[in-house]
């Protein structure tokens, strides 16, 4: 069972007879049982960052849909294409995700947002970038900062500056 929790470092202390650190935490949940906590945890501790909200997503989705209608393609076409202009490459502990693969492997039956990384004349590397789902507000602002830069470029009316900054500062003070 996988308990998630947010908060904020309380003390940190040694203790002096077995030189161990002990580490406190203000939790801001409090609807969950102590019998969920045992001994030989696993422990992770990352800094809290804001969700992008679907608000964001949704304004995404209807920019992207129009560039797809002026270019006649697919939404899902021009999702790809603004991933690999304005998204950002998926990062795990051991840092990027790259694969290499065979000149020949079509990437598109490869699970994932990919972009070409580098190769040569019989191998391609590739960068794996996260899909916009998985972004946090100041991502999903800058993936939305780039899409609403392309329609200006092609005559596709966009929010008003002062309606967009409306909408970042909500989507900023969605998730605390």
């Amino acid at each position: 069972m996988k308990l998630q929790l947010t908060g904020k470092l309380h003390s940190i202390a040694r203790d002096f007879l077995t030189n161990k650190i002990i580490i406190s935490l203000l939790v801001n949940e409090s609807d969950f049982s102590t019998d969920q906590i045992q001994d030989n945890l696993d422990i992770s501790i990352s800094k809290h960052r804001k969700k992008r909200s679907l608000d964001a997503n949704a304004y995404a989705w209807v920019l992207m849909s129009k560039l797809a209608v002026l270019n006649k393609t697919s939404k899902e076409e021009v999702y790809e294409l603004m991933l690999r202009r304005y998204g950002f490459p998926y990062e795990d502990d051991d840092g990027y995700i790259v694969i290499t693969v065979k000149k020949s492997v079509d990437m598109g039956k490869i699970n994932g947002h990919w972009i070409r990384y580098k190769g040569n004349e019989s191998f391609t590397s590739y960068l794996m970038l996260k899909g916009s789902s998985e972004y946090d507000t100041a991502e999903m602002s800058h993936f939305i900062d780039g899409i609403i830069s392309e329609c200006k470029e092609v005559g596709i009316e966009t929010l008003t500056p002062s309606e967009l900054e409306r909408m970042k500062a909500a989507w900023h003070s969605n998730i605390q």
